[in-house]
């Protein structure tokens, strides 16, 4: 009777339906063994995973992995009590920048000294402005302690494309006297010592040039005039960074990953490790206190011993791990030490109308270096920005190719500013993957035009568009601390190429947003062999996300560089908010 009966009341449910406004018992949602920690929506969620746009109406994470995609109902079987829902009201989330390249240890060593870069990153516009800031140099507690820890003034990011001279060691002479001074060039291979320095360092007129380096001196005189250029520049910073304590150290670095995870970067890249940033960050990373992921490749001729380290994985211990090498095989184009086939459009004071900047290794040296690191499968990042270097890396893939044979070590061009479109074509052939760096155009795009390459050589810097008709993935970035790690500016400059002075240079190697936005995602996080972790939203990933105010595909391509980053999200866990 009881089963006749129950049939009974499912048949009237069934023909007389409850009315509209009354409760119903919603079936309860399949439970998972695992629960999120977050479930975000109410914004557009673009995934960065397909060739065209995916957009999810939830995610949910835990753990630091990502869980579900997918839509708001579906999310709800990972809710519970615990679970933070994230009502992302209208704003949009992205996965978190990967950045290909910088120097995560120069920004911190930035961020505690003297900026001297030029507006809009900073205020030195003249050489007067120059030596003032230097002057003032002791304004915060953080510039205090580094001065009076190593005894010298240090300042970064002068930038000669906007002085009205190149500035020497009289202009610092004028800030101070008495303490040595050393001001670092924004591109990071010069700088300008005033007489103190010059006295400590000993360098004067009997000093030769350095291999793969030259030492300034005054027209018509053996006198140095402080300008420091390559490895004249960098064995000098190889002696001061013994200045540097552990105390120090670790204020830079702390630093530095604050001005990543301001500007959406969950994973940073120490492009040129030195054994003092390879010290500093496996500190941390015993000590469990890096915000977001820090992959180091080692300066491979100075301190590659750490590739036997238990860091060299590729796994991260703590958010920590080395990836590779790093060899560097000519200088800067704003600079005008990059080594080109053609000669520089003005040739830098001092220096013949046939000159094309000169090589950091010979032939010998660069294939013998390649060879060796594809040999241990090391990853190999290489600095190349003039087309001749640009030429002698790839001929040194090639050799080594060869001899080897061909296996997916992922070379990486790094920078490639001048490279030639029959260059381009080698770059799959040889398995090297393009690291660009088109935000030259707007900070020295009219530099290039104006002094440096000239036309059509300028137009073509930093190729993107090529690149991709290549069928190439290439990744762009900031190279911080030349510039400040900004990745709207790297946005903007891929879609937009506009200089300071708002022209546009190549227009025909813009592209599209979307574009821009996976070389700042998922390219680069197959460039560090990191792609089924990393740089889109899907599930297993890491929870690596960033919050914008506005969507980047749904905006004027003008106004990217204005997009606000409200908050970044590393491992699942929020390490800046606006």
């Amino acid at each position: 009777m009881k089963s006749l009966f129950f049939l009974l009341i499912c048949l009237v449910i069934n023909l007389f339906p409850l009315p509209s406004n009354a409760t119903k018992l919603e079936p309860k949602p399949q439970s998972h063994e695992v629960t999120a920690d977050n479930i975000y929506f109410g914004g557009d969620i673009l995934t960065m995973h397909g060739d065209e746009p995916n957009y999810i109406e939830a995610l949910a994470t835990a753990g630091g992995k990502i869980i579900y995609t997918g839509t708001l109902e579906g999310s709800k079987s990972f809710q519970n009590q615990t679970t933070t829902m994230v009502n992302l009201e209208g704003k949009t989330m992205l996965p978190g920048f990967v950045d290909p390249h910088s120097h995560l240890y120069g920004v911190g060593l930035q961020a505690v000294v003297a900026n001297l870069l030029p507006s809009p990153d900073g205020q030195a516009d003249s050489i007067d402005q120059l030596v003032e800031l230097l002057r003032e140099s002791n304004q915060n507690p953080e510039q205090r302690l580094f001065t009076q820890k190593t005894g010298w003034i240090f300042g970064f990011g002068y930038d000669d494309s906007l002085l009205e001279r190149y500035p020497n060691k009289q202009d610092l002479d004028r800030a101070s006297q008495d303490k040595p001074i050393l001001m670092i060039h924004t591109s990071g291979h010069l700088s300008v010592a005033n007489s103190k320095a010059l006295e400590l360092l000993g360098i004067n007129a009997e000093t030769p040039n350095p291999p793969g380096g030259i030492i300034r001196r005054f027209e018509d005189s053996l006198e140095p005039n402080g300008v420091m250029e390559e490895n004249a520049h960098f064995a000098i910073l190889l002696k001061l960074g013994k200045l540097i304590d552990i105390e120090l150290q670790d204020m830079m670095l702390k630093a530095a990953q604050k001005q990543y995870a301001k500007y959406g970067y969950t994973t940073a890249q120490e492009g040129r490790a030195s054994a003092e940033a390879i010290e500093a960050l496996s500190r941390a990373s015993k000590k469990d206190t890096l915000l977001i992921d820090v992959v180091a490749y080692l300066d491979m001729l100075s301190n590659s011993e750490w590739m036997s380290s238990k860091y060299h994985s590729s796994d991260y211990l703590n958010r920590f791990r080395i990836g590779g090498v790093k060899l560097s095989f000519d200088g800067s184009p704003q600079g005008k030490t990059a080594w080109l086939t053609q000669p520089y459009f003005h040739p830098p004071h001092g220096q013949t109308p046939n000159y094309l900047g000169y090589p950091t290794f010979s032939d010998e040296q660069a294939f013998q270096f390649v060879e060796l690191a594809l040999s241990k499968n090391w990853q190999l990042l290489t600095h190349a920005n003039g087309d001749a270097a640009i030429g002698q890396f790839i001929d040194a893939v090639t050799a080594a190719n060869q001899k080897l044979g061909t296996k997916d070590r992922r070379p990486v061009l790094i920078h490639g500013q001048t490279i030639r479109q029959d260059q381009i074509e080698k770059l799959s052939e040889q398995g090297i993957f393009p690291s660009l760096f088109p935000m030259h155009t707007f900070y020295w795009g009219d530099w290039h035009a104006d002094s440096v390459l000239g036309f059509p050589r300028a137009n073509f810097i930093s190729p993107t568009k090529s690149v991709r008709d290549a069928q190439l993935m290439f990744s762009t970035h900031h190279d911080a601390p030349v510039a400040l790690p900004n990745a709207l500016r790297v946005l903007d400059a891929t879609v937009n190429r506009t200089t300071r002075s708002r022209r546009t240079l190549g227009p025909e190697q813009r592209v599209d947003v979307y574009t821009g936005l996976k070389a700042m995602t998922l390219w680069p996080a197959y460039q560090h062999f990191e792609e089924h972790n990393k740089g889109s939203l899907i599930v297993d990933k890491q929870a690596d996300l960033i919050i914008l105010d506005k969507n980047p595909l749904k905006i004027d391509p003008t106004n990217l560089k204005d997009l606000v980053i409200f908050e970044t999200i590393s491992r699942g866990k929020s390490v800046y908010q606006q």
